[in-house]
Parts: C-alpha cells; structure tokens; sequence
C-alpha cells in the first residue's frame, strides 16, 4: 500500500501530511484523520490508517498548525478556531486528490479531535463521520479534571492570554500529569495512558499555550451533532475519565442518522490490544456500509 507525504494549505501554513492508498484500481473513498488534545500523528493513528487502507479505503492524516511536522506560529498554540479551519483546508484539498473519490469522503476524529469533526461533520463534502472518544462537551471535562487542577491552571491561562496580547512567549500548561497537578489532563490513568501514545525517538512537546484553558469550559462541540445529516458513528468509552461519556451520549442521540458503540474501558485504552481490535472492526463496518 502507497504513502506519500504532502503539505496542505491552510491560512497560509503548511500542514503537514501523509496519504496513503488501498491496493486496488479505481478512486478510492477517503478517511481523514486526525488526534486530540496536543498530540500528533504519530501517537497512535498508523494502526488505525492501516486498517482502513487494508479494508479498501485511501487515509489522510495530519498535523495541526503549530504542532508536529506542520508550520504555523505561534508553536504548541492549541486553537479550537484555527483547528477547524485546518480540518475544513484539509477537506477541501482532499477532493483535487487524483485517485480519490469526492463524494466519498468520511471524517476520522479522535478525543478533541473527534469534538472537531463533529463540528465540521455538517459540512458539504462530507459523506460520514467518526467521532472516537469525542470531546463533546467542556464543562462536563472540567468537572473531571477537578477544582485543585483547575485552580493550577489559572495563573498560566491568564499569563498565556496577556502575553499574546503583548506579542510575548508564552509559559504554557502541561498536557498530563498526576492528579491535582497543573495539567490540562490528570485522572489516574491520563499521564500513563498519553505518554503510551509516544513512540519511542519522538521529539515530542507535552506542553501547550495556556489560553486553551479558558476556551476548554466554553467549547462544546456535541451541540452541533443534531446539524450532521450524514451518518456518524459515535464511539464511546464508558469509563472516559477524560472526555465524559454520559455527555456524549446525550449528543449522540440528537444526531439524526447517529450509530453508537459503547466499550467498558477508559479513555487511553482504545489504542491497542482487544479494545482497539474492536473498536477499529466496528469502524471499518461503519466506513463500508456507507462508504461502500
């Protein structure tokens, strides 16, 4: 199966990407895909697109602005505004693609980036979607955090917006760490769950700009699953510990053509081992049936 690197366009950053394409002749539908809270490409989403190049299916992940191997400034400035519009540039490059077909185009988000494409899910272009792990809601993942982390957080949110302000550096906020610490993430299983997700060699950033701690309690992106009109696929880890689910499902079931799927685990787990076996066969089941 072919990979090739590329960039994409976005605001005048370049995104960086890989294509890969299923053997087999004929344009292909696409599977776009990219992570969550801070992460990157290489944390976890190759098993994942190896999946669904061997089930038929060409993939696109990405990197966000500022993040990974794409461009952008200031770095590590997780922006929810500017992450939709890498995912709406991504999507709109994605059908000039030589090989791939238009209007078989599916949205793969997981964690914060599953809260993206539901957002983005009722775009035209936009044949399905799957929200994995989906941050859905920002109030109900602050009550998760917990008040002592939260009040950690302040400082540096409030320093981080001021600075930006003054076209100053940041101080940044750590993406996990053990509970009650200053992290954006910290039940028990975040810090050991998230650093899972590094591959070993990977030059990898565990911090970002503060600011995100002020948008996290306004941003709920489950309220927009009742305008996706295209199937959507949510899948749901019942001890989320990060990402809620009793919020998600809730939203879920406002989406007019939802599909759920529920797995007794936490929010890290789905990644490898028998979760991910059946969390990703019930993916490829959801992209063939409406993908074709």
């Amino acid at each position: 199966m072919e990979q090739t690197e590329l960039t994409v366009p976005s605001h005048g950053d370049p995104l960086a990407a890989t294509l890969g394409r299923p053997d087999g002749p004929g344009p292909a539908p696409l599977v776009i895909m990219a992570h969550g809270l801070g992460a990157v490409r290489d944390m976890g989403l190759a098993a994942y697109a190896d999946r669904f190049r061997a089930a038929g299916f060409a993939t696109l992940v990405f990197d966000y602005r500022g993040f990974g191997c794409s461009g952008g400034q200031p770095r590590q400035w997780l922006s929810v505004r500017r992450q939709l519009q890498d995912w709406r540039a991504v999507l709109a490059h994605a059908r000039t693609l030589d090989g791939v077909d238009p209007d078989r185009i599916a949205l793969w988000g997981t964690s914060f980036g599953g809260g993206h494409v539901i957002r983005v899910g009722g775009d035209a272009g936009v044949a399905a979607v799957v929200a994995q792990c989906p941050f859905t809601d920002g109030l109900a993942s602050l009550r998760a955090l917990g008040l002592r982390s939260t009040l950690k957080l302040l400082p540096a949110a409030f320093h981080d917006t001021l600075a930006a302000l003054v076209h100053r550096p940041a101080a940044g906020v750590a993406l996990v760490g053990p509970p009650g610490s200053a992290a954006l993430m910290t039940a028990p299983d975040a810090e050991p769950g998230y650093r899972a997700l590094v591959p070993p060699g990977l030059a990898f950033d565990d911090h970002v700009d503060g600011r995100i701690a002020l948008q996290v309690p306004l941003h709920a992106p489950g309220r927009a699953a009742g305008r996706v009109r295209v199937p959507i696929l949510f899948s749901v880890c019942e001890h989320d510990t990060v990402a809620p689910a009793g919020p998600t499902l809730r939203y879920a079931a406002r989406a007019p053509r939802g599909e759920v799927r529920s797995y007794p685990v936490g929010h890290f787990d789905i990644y490898s081992g028998s979760a991910f076996e059946q969390v990703v066969a019930d993916q490829v089941d959801f992209l063939r049936r409406h993908l074709g």
